[in-house]
């Protein structure tokens, strides 16, 4: 990170390897232009990364030395954090790089109203990042770090402020919870208990190495949650990533559930006539099937939280979220938010009293195949190629290059957070899907 002026904020937060890119000077002096930025009192959270006291303390110096004052509400999950900040109207910091491998780390900035900082006050920071032009408090104004213990609770109450709690209890369900060593060790259990499930949980324990499994909520890392699930005892297994501002699910019989699945359920079970529901263009064609028949709106964004949760502000939309399992409930906050997507699940259960096989069967069927690969070429030559070979398919630019042929879709995007290409296909059969992602990595490769 150097101060020619570059961008250092990605699509979430800055990103980085401590000690290589997210060094303790430069988490200072970032600090120093954040907290110059707000002016005024910022809470800071982080998930359980081993940097993080590193990145945090440096961070918090940066602010202090601004005269801001810091609330430190510890290891949370990133939507706890938010709605912290949501509830009190203070802006925010969270350490955390979510999903990303355990050597990443980094850096988010949280607005007074929990979402996600928007792109043109990111680039006020960065501004004042590469000119040096920080407030500098003299002693006596030098800042606070106060210590608060109470964002977990204030987060599990706001949850289930919103669901039927006694219609959950009344099932009586018995759920597997995957933790993953990640932020949500403590806040999903607890969220679960007070709802009167029978709980056995998995890798509840905070471990910045994630040794037990990686950390995105993906079928290859969660064989044990499945594997268990198929017993046959559970309701349902419900996952996390690192940060937990996503949800995955399995059913009663092992089933892994894709993200896209379950926000496409949420829609269906939550829209109502004449509401607008935002989503990127990675997600499938069933929440445009649900809207059509419902008498709503589909808008598409770009890939991203918080470019949905801007437009669902902008647009006025209640619901939203990405097909990765980043459900955003705009009557709680709008951002990215896994144990309220729990608690989303487990109302549509109660309310239906149905099994979740049997209120996923009701949702419209697609599949996208997903890929990921290093990304080693111009993003303009893959896609001359990309069009080349599909010339009869209707394109769209909105993000990357996507192609489209009846409900056969392939979507092409360089990664805002790594260094790869990500390819999502999408078609009525999963062998089609299977096929057209498989033709994709050949040609980008």
């Amino acid at each position: 990170m150097s101060d020619d002026g570059k961008r250092l904020f990605g699509t979430n937060g800055i990103r980085g390897i401590p000690n290589e890119d997210l060094t303790p000077e430069f988490c200072m002096k970032i600090g120093k232009a954040i907290g110059t930025f707000f002016g005024k009192t910022i809470a800071i959270g982080s998930d359980n990364r081993l940097s993080n006291s590193m990145i945090m303390d440096s961070v918090i110096s940066g602010i202090l030395s601004t005269g801001v004052d810091v609330k430190n509400i510890s290891i949370l999950p990133t939507p706890a954090v938010q709605y912290y900040c949501k509830r009190n109207h203070i802006p925010g910091v969270i350490i955390t790089a979510s999903h990303n491998p355990p050597r990443f780390n980094g850096i988010k900035c949280i607005d007074e109203d929990g979402t996600e900082l928007e792109r043109t006050k990111e680039e006020k920071i960065e501004h004042i990042y590469h000119k040096n032009a920080f407030k500098v408090a003299s002693w006596e104004h030098i800042g606070k770090e106060i210590l608060d213990n109470s964002a977990a609770e204030l987060y599990i109450s706001g949850v289930l402020s919103k669901i039927d709690v006694e219609a959950i209890r009344k099932m009586k369900l018995r759920v597997i919870f995957d933790a993953g060593n990640g932020a949500s060790y403590r806040t999903t259990p607890e969220l679960l208990s007070r709802l009167g499930a029978s709980l056995v949980t998995l890798n509840a324990n905070p471990d910045g190495l994630f040794t037990s499994r990686e950390s995105e909520p993906k079928p290859s890392n969660l064989k044990y949650l499945i594997e268990l699930a198929k017993s046959g005892e559970f309701a349902l297994g419900i996952a996390h990533d690192g940060d937990a501002d996503r949800a995955v699910f399995v059913d009663e019989n092992g089933n892994f559930i894709d993200g896209d699945t379950t926000l496409s359920l949420f829609v269906q079970n939550y829209i109502r006539e004449g509401e607008r529901v935002v989503t990127p263009v990675s997600s499938s064609d069933a929440v445009d099937d649900i809207c059509k028949e419902r008498g709503a709106e589909v808008i598409r964004t770009r890939v991203g939280a918080p470019i949905v949760s801007r437009t669902m502000i902008e647009r006025k939309a209640r619901l939203g979220g990405e097909e990765n399992g980043g459900i955003i409930y705009g009557d709680h906050q709008y951002c990215r938010d896994g144990a309220m997507t729990v608690g989303i699940i487990l109302d549509i259960m109660a309310k239906k009293g149905k099994k979740l096989s049997e209120i996923i069967s009701e949702v419209p069927e697609y599949h996208i195949t997903r890929k990921t690969i290093p990304r080693k070429n111009d993003f303009n030559n893959i896609k001359a190629k990309l069009l080349k070979i599909f010339p009869d398919w209707n394109v769209d630019e909105t993000d990357g290059i996507k192609l489209r042929k009846d409900h056969d879709w392939l979507l092409v995007r360089p990664s805002g957070t790594e260094p790869i290409i990500r390819i999502f296909a999408h078609s009525k059969s999963l062998g089609a899907s299977q096929q057209l992602c498989e033709e994709a990595e050949k040609i980008i490769s």
